[in-house]
């Protein structure tokens, strides 16, 4: 049986003062990089998709703070636009920075605690369209760094091409990806020696996150033009069980990839002494098309309950318009964060642009408070 868990070397632990908080740890705030390029999404869709930014900064604005970057031209409007949906302004900081594109998860900051200091630290990784897949993307790689200066907060350049969205930990010790991303070429060009760019990465990994443990599962969902995301494909819960999309449905057409990557999850509960007597979770995968105007399907949409956003006290879900699978979605992942809100949140049209609600967004953990 080849094993898909690496453990980071004592080495690469010991010399690591840092530790990225899992996403239910006590948060500052949710950011969010605010649509502006009408030459990229058209003047109907940028316009849509700007009330459907207003809908949830606004839905989050009744929970906790809410950071947005934005172009100066787009202030008025979405100051405008979050109040129409009932947002509260004053939970709203607007922040005058360029960016190429929404999806913040990706080349927003990754803030980690110093454990040192208890200082936070915005790891800048390298940014590059997933895989120079898509351009422009220079505006979006400078984020990071142009974040912390506006924070005030020290940011570390990692020389590492990483997205926010390829990685989940659980902040203790745990980290889950996929090999479809971060061992892609287009990442991380390693030549012919996978072996030694694997071993490279997970070093840095558990540098600059903290982590001890590496859960590799193997290809993303048909659609995603990431090349395979966890963050739609399973996630930790507080509890220490994961949740992880899957399917019986063999007519699907990521039937084959679900089954892979929840074989691989069986496995590591017996192989991960942290995973002992913890469970695998369903959650339904939903499959999800676009038509055009003319009313022709078109190829499945990579639409995921997975990509959930959690709040300090709410969990926004993404709902397909699928009576009972986002009502069950709701009711499983509720069952998990019992002491928060669960929201639906409508992302049929997010998921037709690539996304959902955890891809447009990056929680900022709140500061460690001294003892």
């Amino acid at each position: 049986m080849v094993s898909h868990v690496n453990t980071a070397s004592s080495a690469s632990r010991a010399s690591s003062a840092y530790r990225m908080p899992a996403e239910w740890e006590p948060q500052e705030a949710t950011l969010f990089s605010w649509p502006d390029n009408a030459e990229h999404w058209g003047s109907h869709s940028l316009s849509a998709l700007q009330q459907k930014f207003a809908q949830i900064c606004a839905t989050i604005s009744r929970f906790q703070k809410v950071e947005i970057n934005i172009a100066a031209s787009c202030l008025d409007s979405a100051r405008q636009a979050i109040l129409s949906q009932g947002g509260e302004l004053a939970q709203v900081e607007f922040i005058e920075m360029p960016h190429d594109d929404v999806w913040c998860r990706d080349h927003g900051p990754i803030i980690v605690h110093d454990l040192r200091n208890e200082e936070r630290v915005a790891l800048n990784w390298e940014f590059n369209g997933w895989g120079d897949r898509f351009h422009p993307y220079e505006l979006d790689n400078q984020v990071p760094q142009r974040y912390a200066r506006h924070k005030g907060m020290r940011c570390e350049n990692t020389q590492r091409i990483l997205e926010g969205g390829a990685i989940e930990v659980n902040g203790q010790g745990l980290l889950m990806t996929t090999e479809a991303v971060l061992l892609n070429e287009n990442r991380h060009p390693g030549g012919d020696d996978l072996l030694k760019s694997k071993s490279e990465l997970e070093a840095d990994l558990a540098r600059f996150l903290g982590v001890k443990t590496i859960l590799w599962l193997n290809e993303g969902l048909e659609g995603d033009d990431t090349g395979g995301h966890i963050d739609d494909l399973a996630r930790f819960t507080p509890s220490g069980d994961i949740l992880a999309v899957h399917t019986d449905n063999q007519n699907l057409h990521n039937f084959g990839v679900c089954s892979e990557n929840w074989r691989r999850l069986r496995e590591m509960l017996t192989e991960v002494p942290e995973l002992k007597n913890k469970e695998i979770i369903k959650l339904e995968l939903p499959e999800v098309r676009a038509s055009n105007a003319e009313g022709s399907r078109l190829p499945v949409m990579p639409a995921s309950y997975a990509n959930y956003l959690i709040l300090n006290e709410a969990v926004l879900v993404p709902q397909f318009d699928l009576k009972s699978l986002d009502s069950s979605a709701l009711s499983v992942i509720g069952e998990h964060f019992p002491e928060r809100e669960m929201i639906g949140i409508p992302a049929s049209d997010l998921v037709s642009e690539g996304g959902a609600i955890h891809c447009i967004s990056q929680h900022i953990p709140s500061p460690l408070k001294s003892s």
